[in-house]
């Protein structure tokens, strides 16, 4: 599962615009501006989110999900959970 709070900070620590993104997902330029538009986790037809989380993949970028530790050992980002 990738959230579009996740997609748009995977784009910025890259440094790519959206239209660089959907060319390396071999999507199109609509479809990852809606993935963005995403209110939570980016819900869509999964052969795009294959692409899409296989693409960040290959540009660099790991995925962490919520408690869950980074095995990587590179840099990363995550929110933290806002006290309720």
């Amino acid at each position: 599962m990738i959230t579009a709070g996740q997609l748009r900070a995977s784009r910025a620590l890259l440094g790519i615009d959206q239209r660089k993104l959907a060319e390396a997902a071999g999507l199109s330029l609509p479809t990852i501006q809606r993935m963005e538009a995403s209110d939570g986790v980016i819900r869509g037809n999964v052969d795009s989110l294959m692409k899409l989380v296989a693409a960040l993949d290959r540009l660099g970028v790991e995925l962490i999900v919520e408690n869950a530790a980074s095995h990587g050992g590179g840099r990363g980002v995550r929110l933290k959970r806002t006290a309720a």
